[in-house]
């Protein structure tokens, strides 16, 4: 091999200084040289000294195609870098030729390099197909027949590429090549001898191609004839007609049947081809396919059972024979039903709203219901959600009605969200849901309804007219007209006042409720001394058809305000001035003067006289306290803070002068406190004119005057003796008269039909000294005792609330308050005599 090569590198060598001397360096390398392999000494034959080329930065310059040599850095030398093919650089170009520029520096020089890559027999001779297939017919093709054949081709080039052809041993076939050129040479396939299928049906013989180079290399192919028989039959399927059956909605490409048909010819007239008749429509071309070779019969259309539930199909089988024979056969495909449809529901007729008195069993809406599979996958079961007050009724295969079940109130459900369900049969089945709005439509059927039955109302008397009271609210859960209320005062319910005459006044005659907002207005001011407690009722009525009403009582309590003041009672009446007073004369506006006598010589603790007065307002504004404004100081008397008695601090003595003049200050408890001034003149005289002028002011009078005395020890004792008769004589009378007036208050104002709310029991009071005081709405009654041995005052408080009119026409009385009953003038006809005898006993 090493001899070889060294002509070649002589050549090269020659070749290098030919070119520098004429200005270019050209060197030549044979393809597939090694990498590493010397091209040329290139510093060398650049003139380059071998030790300069690295410090010059001898180099290629890279022109965009690799080039697959390179200059090494430290000799100069043109190496091999990498594969060289001069069939992939050039192709069939010849020469191939590389150019190459080289840069030196110090100073910058640049020279060009051509490098010609020489070819080598690397590539054998190639057919473009491996096998070749003929058929000739049998005794029909003559000897001498030719069948072209492609011939081979070789990436070399030159005598590399020349190629020659041989055929392996044969009786029938000849080779006939012509011209060397690859481009304009012909090939063909000689028949030498007729050909007979009977004797050998198949011949295989290998064609062979050799280039020109050394040592040659070669190629191959194998032709295959096969040798054509007659066409003498026709194909036959094995069944006349094929059943198949395919679920709808199976997937595009589905293998449905694979159809054989046999041919008792050979060769190309056993050859079949599988095709749909001409008498098959194009819509069973669109949705089935048929190979041509392998008579198979796929799906390339959607199956819809709906729409088609069979197909029949024509297919002919067809050799290839000339003339061609054809057998036929018919493809029936039965289409399954699959659950591939869910359940349809469609409204057909809805009646809405509904009444909410609507009977049970009225028709709300007609469904339609459908599935277009069949069987049980199109059989449909409906059910309504949620299950009342709706329910679904069956009238005929496919139809519904959607019925009330339950009665409706629309204040409790104003609209129905009904959804009827329907399940198909198929397994897994399939649902459909269909929502029906179903609103309520509004009757009058509830009545307006206050909060409450009662409403209890506290009103300050002096409030001025058209101040607001109260604020009533009804509710009516029905809509539009029939849940718009219109508020009054209804005059035919229990209601109204007593007046301080007697009289009974309508509650309209006070009050006054807004028609809209229910607002209870005073018409004028009220007055707690005319009427303390007001009761009416308010009715609400719908504007509904019929309308509808609700009532309310309202019971409005007057609050007393202290615009009254303390009134004094003069000695002509309510019992006299007191015990001791003579007389009594009016001195101006809001005073008065009092008078009466007194005994020298008359004990601490005697009292002389009582200060009556009495004050219209109630409770805390009606309660009195007495204050002695003059004398200031220690004077001889001092009066009861709460009784009103005047009685002496200390002995009376003739140093305290004939006459004493007290001024004595009446005030309730108010806010702000009202008072009324009493001036009372004391004579002091002997104990016989005492009794005298005591016993002249007791039959001027009418009431039993004590004379204010202490003479003798007998007097004092029976005086103290007749006084604790007296306040038992008051108790027990005042006990039963309590309860005459219970029981009478039991018998009147006992609940009864008509009156929606009555009276308490009666309350006792007592006042003292001692200050305890209770006030319950109620007016006062006083009773006293008319000698001044008493301590305490006796009040009783009856209930104030007024009678109804009817009641006081029954008891005959004239309309200025309730009469008593018998009991109670009973128990009051025995109190006055008792009273009556308690006071001659005490004379």
């Amino acid at each position: 091999m090493g001899v070889w090569w060294g002509p070649v590198v002589r050549v090269l060598v020659l070749q290098a200084a030919w070119a520098l001397g004429g200005g270019q360096v050209r060197y030549s390398v044979p393809e597939e040289a090694k990498a590493g392999t010397v091209v040329g000494r290139l510093a060398q034959d650049l003139g380059v000294e071998a030790g300069e080329a690295e410090a010059r930065r001898l180099r290629l310059v890279s022109q965009g195609r690799r080039a697959s040599v390179e200059v090494s850095g430290a000799s100069g030398a043109l190496v091999v870098s990498s594969r060289l093919d001069r069939e992939e650089l050039c192709g069939k170009s010849a020469p191939c030729a590389l150019r190459l520029e080289v840069l030196v520096e110090r100073p910058l020089r640049v020279f060009h390099v051509e490098l010609e890559v020489t070819d080598i027999n690397d590539n054998a001779p190639l057919f473009r197909v491996n096998e070749e297939a003929f058929t000739i017919a049998e005794l029909s093709t003559m000897p001498g027949s030719r069948f072209p054949l492609e011939g081979a081709s070789d990436a070399d080039i030159g005598s590399n590429a020349q190629l020659s052809y041989s055929l392996s041993p044969t009786e029938y076939f000849s080779l006939d090549h012509q011209g060397n050129n690859e481009q304009s040479a012909s090939l063909a396939l000689v028949l030498t001898k007729p050909l007979d299928r009977e004797t050998v049906p198949v011949h295989r013989l290998v064609l062979t191609a050799s280039d020109g180079g050394r040592p040659s290399l070669t190629g191959t192919m194998e032709l295959v004839i096969s040798v054509l028989d007659v066409n003498d039959n026709a194909p036959q399927f094995n069944q006349s007609v094929h059943k198949v059956k395919v679920l709808e909605g199976s997937e595009l490409g589905t293998l449905l049947i694979t159809l054989s048909a046999t041919d008792l010819d050979e060769g190309i007239n056993s050859d079949i081809l599988y095709l749909f008749s001409r008498h098959v429509t194009a819509e069973i071309k669109e949705t089935f396919t048929i190979d041509e070779n392998k008579g198979e019969i796929r799906l390339q259309g959607k199956l819809d059972y709906e729409e088609m539930d069979s197909y029949e199909i024509t297919v002919e089988a067809r050799d290839k024979g000339y003339p061609p024979l054809s057998g036929h056969c018919k493809v029936v495909v039965e289409v399954l039903d699959v659950n591939d449809n869910a359940p349809e529901v469609w409204v057909t007729s809805l009646s809405v709203p509904v009444p909410e008195d609507a009977a049970v069993g009225t028709v709300v809406a007609l469904l339609s219901v459908s599935d277009r599979d069949s069987g049980a996958n199109g059989r449909v079961r409906c059910a309504v959600w949620p299950a009342a007050p709706f329910g679904l009724v069956s009238t005929f295969a496919g139809s519904y009605s959607l019925v009330l079940r339950e009665a409706l109130d629309r204040e409790r459900v104003s609209e129905y969200e009904v959804e009827v369900r329907a399940e198909d049969g198929g397994s897994p089945s399939l649902r459909a849901r269909r929502g029906v709005r179903v609103p309520v439509s509004d009757v009058n059927d509830n009545a307006p309804a206050f909060a409450q039955a009662v409403y209890t109302v506290l009103a300050r008397e002096n409030n001025a007219a058209g101040a607001e009271l109260a604020r009533l609210w009804a509710r009516d859960p029905d809509e539009a007209d029939n849940g718009r209320m219109r508020y009054s005062v209804w005059e035919g319910g229990v209601g109204g006042g007593a007046s301080a005459g007697g009289g009974w006044r309508p509650a309209s005659s006070y009050v006054s409720v807004d028609a809209e907002s229910g607002r209870v207005w005073a018409l004028q001011p009220l007055d707690y001394e005319e009427v303390q407690v007001l009761q009416f009722e308010v009715r609400a009525v719908d504007a509904g058809e019929p309308p509808l009403c609700g009532n309310a009582t309202v019971q409005l309590f007057v609050v007393d305000e202290n615009d009254n003041a303390p009134a004094l009672l003069g000695a002509g009446g309510g019992g006299g001035p007191g015990p001791g007073a003579a007389g009594s004369a009016a001195s101006g506006p809001g005073s008065e003067a009092l008078w009466a006598w007194a005994a020298w010589g008359a004990p601490a603790g005697q009292v002389v006289a009582k200060i009556r007065a009495v004050d219209a307002d109630s409770g805390y504004n009606a309660w009195l306290r007495y204050e002695l404004w003059e004398p200031r100081g220690k004077g001889p008397f001092r009066v009861g803070l709460y009784s009103g008695e005047v009685s002496t601090a200390r002995a009376l003595e003739e140093a305290d002068g004939p006459r004493q003049r007290l001024v004595i200050v009446v005030r309730d408890h108010g806010e702000p406190a009202r008072s009324v001034t009493a001036t009372l003149s004391v004579s002091l005289v002997e104990g016989a004119e005492a009794a005298l002028a005591a016993a002249g002011s007791s039959s001027s009078s009418g009431v039993g005057l004590r004379p204010a005395e202490s003479g003798t020890a007998a007097t004092g004792v029976a005086a103290a003796t007749t006084n604790v008769w007296l306040v038992v004589a008051i108790c027990a009378v005042s006990s039963l008269f309590l309860l005459a007036v219970v029981l009478y208050g039991a018998s009147r104002w006992a609940p009864r039909a008509g009156v929606l709310s009555g009276p308490g029991p009666a309350t006792l009071v007592c006042a003292s000294e001692v200050g305890s005081w209770s006030y319950s709405q109620r007016q006062s009654r006083s009773l006293c005792v008319a000698d001044g041995a008493g301590k305490s005052d006796l009040m009783v408080f009856s209930p104030n609330f007024p009678p109804p009119p009817g009641l006081a026409a029954e008891n005959g009385s004239d309309g200025k308050g309730p009469s008593l009953s018998p009991l109670a003038s009973a128990v009051v006809s025995v109190f006055a005599m008792f009273f009556f005898f308690c006071a001659r006993r005490y004379d």
